[in-house]
């Protein structure tokens, strides 16, 4: 069976589902995000409202990332408007993200080209050569409990000011979401004053690093895939170095399917609402292994990509030496 033709019955745009999944994730951002600030003083209805506007925060950033591939709604236009839309509320500028977002798409997979990667991987190689100022960056840049947190904050609040490329793709657009995101904090404070800009900020970081968390497992999983040129395969780039996360029904359909992203990259026509049927729908001889959370979370502890072994590896014990084709 020829995979891309399967999945082309997929890559049809809806307006109708695509408008309740955009203006329904809104109305889930702002009820739950004014629900939070409402209740601010009772923890058991601000820490739940406050999750679920985490997760519609992750949500919105996952629809604009479909507006980028013009995959949401069905006309280019459409798609545009949208994308840029929710730009103040996912704190990416749409143009830039959008230009970076199709440069790692054809990257995938490239060690050549990891500059084109969300979250960078060294390979074993690189580790033995590298000094220990090296390391030491790396070791600390790897670490869960730095890559997440200070992930989220640096890249979505920071980073994002200014995305790399920005001058290559666009500043004013840059200018421009900058200053709607102001706006839209202003009109918040407003509103409801310095209580609503924390519960926004603290709850707005908890889907930041929900985000990164996500991120890091679409390459980061063990028997991901990695080569150089004229070696690369595309299509085993696609859909072996993408993973399918198996965190069920609710928690993809929470995160807008992002955790099915080996069928994405295989084709970006996919809109998130088909994403799950035409995943779940593969023929068994291209049913791929899916990752639970217990795998997902230990993947967290793998750092570099061993070239002679073709798999994502911990870093080396203190005993062992260059090669760890056979660590654990």
């Amino acid at each position: 069976m020829d995979l891309r033709e399967y999945t082309r019955q997929y890559a049809v745009q809806d307006n109708r589902l695509a408008a309740l999944t955009y203006f329904g994730t809104f109305a889930m951002y702002f009820t739950s995000l004014a629900l939070a600030i409402a209740f601010v003083d009772r923890w058991y209805v601000m820490i739940p409202a406050g999750v679920v506007f985490a997760f519609s925060a992750v949500r919105l950033y996952v629809l604009q990332h479909d507006c980028g591939h013009h995959s949401l709604f069905e006309t280019r236009r459409q798609n545009e408007w949208a994308g840029h839309g929710l730009s103040p509320f996912t704190f990416a500028p749409f143009e830039v993200m959008k230009q970076n977002h199709n440069l790692h798409h054809a990257g995938i997979g490239n060690l050549e080209h990891r500059e084109t990667g969300e979250i960078h991987t060294m390979t074993v190689r690189e580790w033995n050569k590298a000094d220990w100022k090296a390391r030491l960056f790396y070791r600390l840049y790897r670490n869960p409990f730095i890559l997440v947190p200070a992930g989220a904050l640096f890249t979505y609040f920071i980073r994002y000011r200014w995305p790399k490329n920005t001058v290559r793709f666009g500043v004013r657009g840059v200018l421009l979401h900058n200053l709607s995101i102001i706006v839209f904090l202003g009109l918040l404070y407003l509103i409801a004053g310095t209580t609503g800009i924390l519960v926004w900020l603290v709850f707005s970081l908890l889907g930041g690093m929900l985000g990164v968390f996500l991120v890091y497992l679409q390459h980061n999983f063990e028997d991901t895939y990695w080569d150089r040129r004229p070696d690369l395969d595309p299509q085993l780039a696609a859909l072996q170095g993408s993973s399918a996360l198996d965190f069920g029904w609710w928690f993809d359909n929470a995160v807008a399917c992002i955790t099915l992203h080996d069928i994405h990259h295989f084709n970006a026509r996919i809109p998130s609402y088909r994403l799950r049927a035409c995943h779940y729908n593969l023929p068994p001889e291209f049913t791929p292994r899916r990752i639970k959370f217990p795998e997902a979370v230990a993947a967290l502890n793998l750092k570099l990509w061993d070239e002679d072994a073709k798999r994502l590896v911990p870093f080396p014990g203190k005993d062992q030496s260059g090669n760890l084709a056979h660590s654990s």
